[in-house]
């Protein structure tokens, strides 16, 4: 098995402003309704948005419900297995039909008792021989919406036109193939309210110039420096970076300080005494523990490494898919992080956070663990943070320094953020950091004194996003 991974052909290098027009990112897209309302005539409308998880509805009449700005649709599993998607209004009169995610083998309006069936058909509706057009048993019908799913993860559009889901996603199911997201737990799932426009997520998450000041505790376990990282976009909007997982040898840890990527060595076997300094702590324990994954995953029962490039043993690529999505994607798990905008407001958006991990040995529960006994200690995973946790007679994804969460498939968890007061078990999570950044730039781009970015290269897929943004707003969909 060729165990390298190359640049994809569809990549144009994502650190070159050549590739670009050039388009002015004016202000007003972070707070005017106007250009709010467009986004979502011709945007939001028009693209695939993720909606949850398979494992959400295993079960013929499971359901959930995904709102979006004006409109509510509701995604049920048949009875066949497959999946179907229909807007959360009755034929009827238009009342919505359900509000939450849940199970049951019809549907019924709460204001004149229609039902339908799993397959969006009325089956039912008092008073049927009162219609002088007919009655509407085996004639009405919900109005579907096109769902598919990609590695467990579900889909769907409002545009009837648009291209099927993984020719919009292209190439990145090919590129993650060998990750079986299908198969990892959401052992997190946090939803806060956030005073700020969504794009700002757009930006924040298309660079990591930011990462080296916002998130300091990274560059110890990810090689935050823009000349060893490579930048790649992708048709549609879609964007990322690799780094490599290792120190950065610009951004060091003082002297006497532990040292996690020294924590990840240990963990698999490597004597990091052996390291004459720390240069060669970083470059040659990077390709050692390459090897360690390589030669050592069976005995430590990883069985996910066993398709894995070296590349994705050890790399850290973070994904951008247009226009809401952000995939910290590492050997171990992923992170998911969806944001989307409040119904009226553009100065206010809906940010979810995913923590998801494979589990270890066939485990029901197990992810980013090192071994499989009980009492085992555990590492971070996707979060890169590095930290061991005491896990007694429990399984733990380690997101965080100090708040490891328990490894089990969650619902979702809708905080109050207040501040930050909220999510206080968060506030070691690099997520949080980029949150606590929020209201300054939500009042900082209101301001008379903004001019138009003066970007880096590291940060051309920030223009990237806006150009494929803009692309959408005047009617040329990519």
């Amino acid at each position: 098995m060729d165990k390298s991974i190359h640049k994809h052909p569809l990549a144009m290098d994502g650190k070159d402003p050549n590739n670009l027009r050039g388009d002015p990112i004016s202000n007003d897209r972070y707070f005017c309704k106007d250009f709010m309302d467009k986004e979502w005539n011709h945007m939001w409308t028009k693209v695939w948005l993720i909606a949850g998880r398979e494992v959400q509805i295993k079960e013929p009449g499971d359901y959930i419900v995904h709102d979006l700005v004006k409109e509510s649709v509701i995604i049920v599993r048949q009875k066949d297995g497959s999946l179907k998607g229909f807007y959360n209004s009755c034929a009827h009169r238009g009342q919505r039909l359900v509000e939450c995610d849940s199970s049951q083998d019809s549907f019924r309006c709460p204001y004149h008792d229609w039902q339908f069936g799993l397959n969006g058909d009325v089956i039912s509706c008092p008073d049927e021989d009162d219609y002088p057009q007919g009655s509407p048993v085996g004639k009405r019908k919900l109005v579907e919406v096109r769902v598919d799913t990609w590695d467990g993860f579900i889909f769907y559009t409002m545009n009837e036109d648009a291209p099927q889901l993984s020719e919009y996603l292209d190439p990145i199911p090919e590129i993650y193939k060998n990750h079986n997201f299908k198969d990892q737990i959401r052992a997190q799932w946090v939803r806060v309210e956030l005073d700020v426009n969504w794009k700002f997520f757009c930006d924040n998450f298309n660079e990591s110039y930011h990462t080296r000041f916002v998130h300091p505790q990274v560059p110890s376990v990810i090689d935050q420096d823009h000349f060893t990282s490579r930048y790649e976009m992708f048709p549609k909007g879609h964007a990322r970076i690799i780094q490599m997982g290792r120190p950065s040898l610009r951004d060091r840890i003082q002297e006497g300080e532990d040292h996690p990527f020294k924590m990840i060595l240990e963990d698999w076997g490597i004597d990091v005494d052996k390291y004459s300094d720390y240069e060669t702590m970083s470059e040659q324990g990077w390709l050692d523990l390459k090897a360690a994954k390589r030669k050592l995953w069976k005995e430590k029962s990883y069985f996910h490494y066993e398709n894995l490039s070296d590349e994705e043993l050890t790399e850290s690529p973070f994904q951008f898919v247009f226009p809401n999505i952000a995939m910290g994607v590492q050997a171990d798990g992923c992170i998911l992080l969806n944001w989307f905008p409040h119904p009226t407001d553009p100065e206010k958006c809906f940010f979810d956070l995913w923590d998801m991990g494979y589990p270890v040995g066939g485990s029901a529960k197990g992810v980013g663990k090192t071994g499989r006994d009980n009492d085992q200690e555990f590492t971070s995973t996707s979060a890169g943070i590095g930290k061991k946790e005491k896990a007694n007679d429990q399984e733990f994804l380690s997101r965080t320094k100090v708040n490891p969460v328990k490894l089990q498939e969650v619902e979702l968890d809708f905080r109050d953020y207040d501040g930050g007061k909220g999510v206080e078990d968060l506030w070691d999570h690099v997520v949080y950091q980029d949150w606590q950044l929020t209201d300054g730039l939500r009042r900082g781009v209101r301001s008379k004194g903004y001019q138009e970015p003066y970007l880096s290269s590291q940060e051309t897929r920030v223009r990237y996003f806006h150009e494929t943004l803009h692309d959408y707003l005047d009617g040329k969909l990519p």
